[in-house]
């Protein structure tokens, strides 16, 4: 589960693979390889992407950008809090 179960969805937490509670502005890292769909490149295993932005509208999910690729959305299960 990404997210607790709360009545008020303002307290909806983020959380990455490890169950630690991800904020606006936070670093992560990729835990395993992940194919991106539409730009034909692969995001290596390790990959540190800084300022991640949440989407308060669905908690399961990661704004953030890359070098290669801006507009990335990830899911909070493949990373981790760097």
């Amino acid at each position: 589960m990404t997210y607790s179960d709360n009545d008020d969805e303002n307290d909806a937490k983020v959380v990455d693979c490890n169950g630690t509670a991800l904020n606006e502005g936070d670093s992560v890292t990729l835990i395993k390889d992940l194919k991106v769909k539409g730009a034909g490149q692969t995001l290596k295993r390790g990959t540190l992407i800084k300022n991640i932005r949440l989407n308060p509208n669905n908690p399961e999910e990661i704004d953030c950008s890359t070098k290669q690729i801006k507009g990335l959305v990830l899911k909070p299960q493949f990373v981790k809090k760097a």
